[in-house]
């Protein structure tokens, strides 16, 4: 590599003295010397000079390196911050120097894009961009890495641990979080940050330091919009599993690791069988059964959640029109379609083409959406969307009911069919007449709206008895069927319908 030119090293040496606020204390000083000394003439000189001299010393603008402007710029931003974190770790030789690497995620881009467009998003990013470097000092590197991330690494100091770190992690996101005004309308990002000691670094390398820090970042993200993370070895060994997984993901929905087990539901009236809902498990050949969690936001991250939602619907039906086919009575079949899915404006034709293919009428497919869905979208095509599924025929269901806080009117305004009560109201109710009071309340909106219920997670007998008594219409849970692959339902439906006949009846409470 050759040396850099004078001016160069000229500037190097002299920018840092020149930039701290030492020096700027004493400018008032040098203009009034100048005058005593030379009177107007020398004043005229200074006032000129002065910003001609630091021009040339290069002190302009060093407050942090400018930030790229577009998603574009991510692989040359990579290149020039890892050249600049390898410049801080060379530095960090020093054993009583520390330092800290972040990386930031800016949260929300995507619906910004969706209701306001592409140029305002990247209006948008660039306030964010402006902020990081208007927080920074003379020294601290920091670049845009991609779309909606970022990276900072803190010129060394001498005193600096978790605490003051986590300190400047919230700063920096108290910053990235203040609203936004764009033409007149207050936007809200939300900023989740991850971060890495210069002490605590698994290697010696920039990129090893980076890859620290990111990792600390996934493991933010996992808990939530606004999370910060420090990073641990148990948050990289989380990470690279989920590397791992992402690159199995796509793989599995193609060669049919992932389908639905079915878990079935049944009437507090009759106790036949009401239907089943259709959950996406994963059959690893190594791992075993991967559990939802660990999965769903893996395909979320990947893209993959709009194909794992045909795959699933495309089983679920398959499933009804075999148990048709070996003459069990199962009424209707239940899958769950993510906020993603719902914004298409093309599923209802999607659904209606999978409901002809299989011959099967639309009643007998429900549409389950989450209540937090409802109540937090104000998205025009997602509730056309919905829409469209009710005037289809299919049924309507509001997923874990009273988690969300929906209102009636937004009940109304999705043609909800039936409410299914979150488990967290089922729990132990038998015994606790708190709960028993708010199962009512919810049964009897229930009922003056005319929608069907059904009470999730219902584990015992006696929180069975009391939901049927109470006037709950269905029920579902371990206490009922644990959820299972379609060639274990047909057994389980014919036992469940032979134990019918020597069972009591549990009815209402007149």
């Amino acid at each position: 590599m050759q040396d850099p030119p004078p001016l160069a090293r000229f500037q190097a040496w002299l920018a840092p003295a020149l930039a701290g606020p030492p020096l700027l204390a004493f400018l008032p000083a040098l203009s009034l010397g100048a005058f005593w000394l030379g009177g107007e003439r020398a004043l005229v000189l200074t006032s000129l000079g002065l910003p001609l001299f630091f021009a040339i010393a290069g002190t302009f603008g060093r407050k942090g390196r400018a930030l790229g402007s577009g998603p574009e710029d991510g692989q040359h931003g990579q290149t020039c911050f890892e050249t600049d974190v390898a410049g801080i770790v060379e530095a960090l030789a020093k054993p009583e120097l520390k330092s800290v690497c972040l990386m930031l995620e800016i949260e929300e881009l995507q619906e910004v894009v969706g209701r306001h467009g592409p140029a305002a998003a990247d209006m948008l990013m660039e306030r964010v961009s402006e902020r990081i470097v208007a927080a920074l000092r003379p020294g601290d590197r920091s670049a845009r890495l991609g779309e909606t991330r970022f990276g900072i690494c803190l010129a060394p100091v001498r005193q600096l641990d978790l605490e003051l770190s986590i300190q400047l992690a919230g700063r920096l996101q108290l910053s990235m979080e203040e609203p936004i005004d764009l033409d007149g309308v207050s936007i809200y990002l939300s900023c989740t940050i991850g971060f890495c000691l210069s002490g605590r670094r698994p290697g010696r390398s920039a990129q090893d330091w980076i890859a620290a820090a990111t990792a600390a970042l996934a493991d933010a993200k996992r808990n939530g919009p606004s999370s910060i993370r420090s990073f641990s070895p148990r948050a990289r060994n989380r990470a690279g599993a989920r590397s791992d997984l992402q690159d199995d993901a796509a793989k599995a929905l193609e060669n049919g690791q992932i389908h639905p087990w079915f878990q079935p539901q049944i009437s507090t009236d009759t106790g036949r069988v009401s239907g089943f809902e259709a959950l996406a498990r994963w059959t690893h050949p190594e791992r075993g059964v991967i559990a939802p969690a660990d999965f769903l936001p893996v395909l979320e991250e990947s893209g993959q959640i709009e194909r794992l939602g045909q795959v699933i619907l495309a089983h679920a039906l398959k499933a009804l029109r075999a148990w048709d086919e070996a003459g069990v009575h199962v009424p209707s079949i239940g899958v769950n379609f993510t906020s993603a899915e719902l914004c298409s404006p093309t599923l209802p034709e999607r659904v209606n083409w999978e409901l002809d293919r299989f011959d099967l009428a639309p009643s007998r497919l429900a549409v389950e959406i989450l209540e937090t869905v409802v109540t937090d979208s104000s998205d025009d095509t997602l509730t056309h969307t919905v829409r469209a599924l009710g005037k289809l025929g299919c049924r309507i269901d509001l997923d874990d009911f009273g988690t969300g806080h929906a209102s009636i009117a937004a009940i109304r305004r999705f043609d909800i069919s039936r409410i299914k009560i979150d488990r967290c109201f089922i729990a132990k109710a038998d015994q606790d007449p708190d709960q028993q009071r708010m199962i009512t309340a919810i049964l009897t909106m229930a009922e003056q709206l005319g929608l069907e219920t059904l009470g999730e997670g219902v584990e015992t007998a006696g929180e069975h008895a009391l939901l049927a008594q109470l006037g709950c219409t269905h029920v579902q849970g371990y206490g009922i069927g644990r959820p299972m692959p379609f060639d274990q339902t047909l057994d389980w439906i014919r036992s469940h319908e032979a134990r019918l006949a020597h069972a009591p009846r549990i009815g209402r409470a007149s």
